[in-house]
Order: C-alpha cells, then structure tokens, then sequence
C-alpha cells in the first residue's frame, strides 16, 4: 500500500475464527519492510488491498494486537471482498 509520502506502507493481518475475537496485526512496515511484506504475500498468493487511509491506522497498533472495533467494518468489507475473489466466499 502505499501512503501520501510515495514510501510503501503495508500492513498484514491475520484472523482465525476459531481463536481471535476479531483480526490481529501480524506485521507492519514502511519502504523497504513494507515492500518485503508485499513481496512475500505475493509469492504466498495472499490477496492484497490497497487501501492508505486504513494501512495508516492499522500501522498505529501493536504487533499482535486486534483491530479496533471502530475499523471493524471496513475490515469485514475488504475481507469480504478478498474472499469472494478468491472464490471463498458466494
């Protein structure tokens, strides 16, 4: 993702349902790291999005911490999207 100072910020969730109340940050990083991040979800064939405004407040949490319910529903329609992409989800 890249942000309004042309460096690429990309941030990584996870979710199990089984374990997590909501999705987790599992990585985070600016220029270099952020573009490694991309990198290795690419050749892993993890869907991207690219959406700034919320890779921003994404990257203000902590590593392993859940997204706050506040971005819970822009994070349902970009994991909606994803799924039905992927042909996950009808």
């Amino acid at each position: 993702m890249s942000n309004p100072t042309n460096k690429k910020l990309a941030v990584a969730l996870r979710y199990d349902k089984s374990k997590d109340a909501a999705p987790r940050v599992v990585a985070t990083g600016r220029g270099w790291l952020g573009q490694q991040i991309i990198d290795v979800a690419r050749e892993h064939g993890v869907p991207l999005e690219q959406n700034p405004e919320l890779a921003e407040a994404l990257s203000a949490l902590e590593l392993d911490e859940e997204i706050p319910e506040q971005l819970y529903r822009v994070v349902a329609q970009i994991l909606g999207f994803i799924l039905r992409a992927s042909g996950h989800l009808r």
